[in-house]
């Protein structure tokens, strides 16, 4: 599959889960989410194994790119496209190794450009920046300035995602100022409509 870095990054949470988590990702897809992540902060590993192997379906019958978060070895597991590493997550190297040559891998790096250059370097296909906004995700992560992202466009090659309070309300200076994908958790999984969250982030993009 041909990825393309652009567009809505709808991740799930645990807060927001329904009876069946491969739907609701399959209604961000369809209102238009290009890149899902799985996010399970739990330590119940039959049901992460469980979710992502569902989730993993969905994406690859829709074409969309499936990114998990932290766990490199569920990744594999699942044969997902790749997996997303925090400053504290397994390193780089041993993520590369084991999923190989071909896997995507995100790394964060909050307002931290040195961080991103040095990821970009060690072959990271994206690096993303936030909290941008307040976020019920991390109500504790620093904030972030629109600065960075701008920073980042001049100094970077890989694309760049912006995350961290985002909705469709506030998601447009980001993109002006150089965010290549909008990462969203409340604001698509925490929505009435998730389809329809979904489609209006993904209009930023076309406005």
């Amino acid at each position: 599959m041909m990825r393309d870095w652009r567009g809505l990054y709808a991740i799930t949470d645990s807060r927001f889960k329904g009876d069946d988590i491969a739907q609701q990702v399959l209604k961000a897809i369809r209102g238009g989410a290009r890149i899902i992540q799985y996010r399970d902060k739990s330590d119940d590993a039959t049901l992460q194994l469980k979710e992502a192997t569902a989730i993993a379906e969905v994406c690859k019958t829709n074409d969309v790119i499936f990114i998990v978060n932290d766990d490199i070895e569920l990744a594999k597991a699942v044969n997902a496209d790749g997996v997303h590493l925090g400053h504290t997550d397994a390193s780089f190297k041993k993520a590369r190794e084991l999923l190989g040559a071909d896997a995507a891998i995100g790394v964060s790096c909050y307002a931290d450009i040195d961080r991103a250059k040095a990821a970009q370097l060690s072959g990271a296909s994206y690096v993303a920046f936030g909290r941008f906004f307040n976020s019920s995700t991390k109500p504790n992560a620093p904030a972030v300035s629109l600065d960075v992202l701008v920073e980042a466009k001049k100094q970077l090659n890989v694309p760049v995602v912006a995350i961290g309070g985002i909705t469709q309300d506030n998601g447009a200076p980001l993109i002006n100022s150089g965010a290549d994908m909008l990462a969203v958790v409340n604001g698509v999984f925490g929505a009435p409509d998730i389809t329809l969250a979904a489609q209006s982030i993904c209009n930023l993009f076309d406005a």
